[in-house]
């Protein structure tokens, strides 16, 4: 059995009361999701935003429950975000290489996180929320380095919501397609069009920072006048 599939089996339990503790559940979930716990964020938020769409969420009105699907994983995600990072700031980046197979955290993926965060800058703690095996980990460097924490919590937030509001809409349009697609069915196309159409994904990313850097170094970076 697949790590996906191990994990479909047990969060679609723990959906049958969705009705009831559903927001509770996508913010403890994506909490979890981005701390160390190796496990994709679309078992969680596309099944959520298909609930969302057949008004079997809390409030039972499809749209507001889209948005609040949507915010609560972005909190969720910020939650275990921070989780990560003042952990790193707290033990270091020695106990972290030496005892971080304890904790999920596998060495080559903590080096190629890194190694991004030294390349990169600050604006990775964005770009790889969108980017599987580092999206938990980049906030490990980050706080490795004390990088300031509005700065890490408006990256990773942006990055984070722009991750859970296309997987809940995923899932949204999924159930507006059809009312009977079992959880399984959800996970798998929901991935497989997130595979199918990453392209565009990173364009809008790439957009996204063109206008960032240039803002950074035609405005902010603009020599004061005296």
């Amino acid at each position: 059995m697949s790590e996906t599939q191990f994990l479909i089996n047990h969060i679609e339990q723990i959906a049958a009361y969705a009705h009831i503790w559903g927001f509770f559940i996508v913010f403890i979930l994506m909490a979890v999701e981005s701390s160390f716990f190796p496990f994709p964020s679309e078992v969680i938020m596309i099944p959520a935003g298909f609930l969302a769409c057949r008004g079997e969420l809390t409030f039972g009105v499809p749209l507001f429950d889209l948005s609040a699907v949507i915010i609560l994983g972005l909190l969720g995600s910020l939650a275990g975000a921070f989780f990560n990072y003042y952990f790193a700031l707290l033990f270091g980046r020695p106990f972290l290489h030496k005892y971080g197979k304890y904790f999920f955290i596998k060495r080559e993926t903590l080096e190629r996180a890194e190694e991004l965060f030294r390349k990169y800058g600050e604006i990775t703690t964005f770009i790889c929320r969108l980017i599987p095996a580092v999206r938990q980990l980049i906030s490990l460097p980050a706080g490795i380095s004390k990088m300031s924490i509005p700065k890490f919590a408006f990256f990773t937030g942006l990055g984070a919501g722009l991750w859970s509001a296309v997987l809940a809409l995923i899932g949204y349009s999924f159930g507006e397609l059809s009312k009977e697609m079992t959880y399984p069915e959800l996970i798998y196309k929901g991935k497989e069009l997130i595979v199918h159409n990453y392209i565009w994904l990173f364009a809008g990313i790439a957009v996204l920072i063109a206008v960032y850097i240039f803002v950074h170094k035609k405005i902010i970076g603009a020599p004061k006048a005296k």
